[in-house]
């Protein structure tokens, strides 16, 4: 088989070397790709779908699989499968339960799925009235794609008003910003459940935990993810059947009901709470870093799972007892600005840990800083202080200028 990764990051590098022991693939190609990647197959300089597409007729790609949202957004599944092309994620129209979050509430709310109340604005003087007469906390959400850090807890009315004006009238985000939910605040702690669809049923992995802010004890800007952990250690059974019932079979329902049936994954991020689970946001893709600690516990052949789904089947995931860590490292700035092309080095003296490298390509025979967040550690153990015992260790020698990564992942 001949397999098509769409994408850049530590997922793609993760997914990538889960199925890189795979017998029956002959040759991976990346779009675009990293440092990781390109010692796996075949990195392409090609981003935009009408060349993907192109490229996947002419070398006769056997299965594409697609990691970040914007291709899905963009309706890259829709024009693949025009041309008969395998591909595993949702079509444009479904997509927009990630690609639009006024939708995606608006879906929640329809069909009866747990979430917070919310108000959906797309003018910002009527958004600033409703605020200014709001009980704080309160959560300003950016509808549209954001990298993950269109989300903004709001601790007084000047808070508030200042991020509307940041998303409303400055477009700090873009066109992403041309609509806002402001949602009521939720206590708790967040977990993510990533679950395969094989267009009738989804089928729910071990839940994981995300760390979303940039700084020690979750202080700081929102960024993509500093870090993960599986399974997520303070989510319950009871936690997953509160799940089970009034967020997936309701989102399951929903689904069939507006004809949104697709193959593919779908993230739920949730906030546990002493009410019980509420959904957060839907993503229709895997997590990025979650899916890194997620799939070193995934005992069967991801390859066998995917293609099952995409054929209709019912599959049944299994999951190692044992516990994965991932640590990201950063350049320094991020998520602001950062500046790029600085060595790596220490990569070889790693001993413990799988090294995922995502901002970093190689240049001559030097691997150099890329993006923002630049490599993942991920480390398994019979515990969870073994497991980051080793990726914490493995970081020390690892050393690029002004990298900085969190002290605190997986200290419970």
């Amino acid at each position: 088989m001949k397999i098509l990764i769409i994408g850049n990051g530590g997922r793609e590098s993760a997914i990538a070397q889960k199925l890189s022991s795979d017998s029956r693939i002959e040759a991976f190609f990346f779009a675009s790709g990293n440092a990781t990647t390109e010692k796996l197959g075949k990195n392409i300089q090609k981003t935009d779908i009408p060349s993907l597409r192109d490229f996947a007729v002419k070398e006769k790609i056997d299965l594409t699989i697609v990691g970040p949202e914007a291709s899905l957004v963009d309706g890259i599944v829709d024009e693949f499968t025009k041309h008969g092309l395998k591909i595993f994620g949702p079509k444009k129209r479904t997509a927009q339960l990630e690609g639009s979050k006024a939708y995606s509430k608006k879906f929640m709310q329809q069909h009866g799925v747990k979430t917070a109340k919310a108000v959906v604005f797309d003018a910002y003087q009527e958004a600033v009235d409703y605020v200014v007469n709001h009980s704080y906390p309160l959560v300003i959400k950016a509808s549209g794609l954001a990298n993950g850090k269109g989300v903004v807890i709001c601790k007084n009315v000047e808070d508030a008003r200042a991020t509307l004006y940041s998303f409303m009238i400055d477009r700090v985000f873009g066109d992403a910003g041309i609509k806002v939910i402001v949602e009521e605040y939720l206590k708790g702690f967040e977990a993510s459940v990533i679950a395969f669809s094989n267009g009738k049923k989804l089928f729910p992995c071990i839940a994981a935990k995300d760390y979303k802010k940039a700084g020690n004890g979750d202080k700081g800007p929102n960024t993509g993810g500093m870090g993960s952990v599986a399974p997520s250690p303070e989510f319950t059974p009871e936690h997953f059947e509160d799940f089970r019932r009034n967020i997936m079979e309701p989102t399951l329902a929903g689904l069939h009901d507006e004809m949104l049936d697709f193959k593919g994954f779908i993230f739920f991020g949730l906030m546990i709470t002493a009410n019980g689970t509420y959904l957060l946001e839907y993503n229709m893709r895997l997590g990025d870093p979650e899916t890194q600690s997620l799939l070193p516990l995934l005992e069967n052949s991801l390859l066998d799972v995917i293609l099952d789904c995409i054929d209709g089947k019912d599959v049944e995931l299994k999951f190692s007892d044992k516990k994965a860590v991932c640590l990201v490292m950063c350049s320094g700035g991020y998520p602001g600005n950062f500046d790029i092309g600085y060595e790596i080095t220490g990569l070889e003296k790693v001993k413990h840990s799988q090294i995922l490298l995502a901002g970093a390509k190689y240049k001559a025979d030097r691997v150099v800083t890329s993006g923002g967040r630049v490599l993942n550690l991920v480390a398994t153990g019979d515990t969870y202080e073994e497991a980051r015992k080793k990726v914490y260790e493995d970081a020390l020698p690892v050393k690029f200028d002004y990298e900085y990564y969190r002290e605190d992942i997986a200290k419970f």
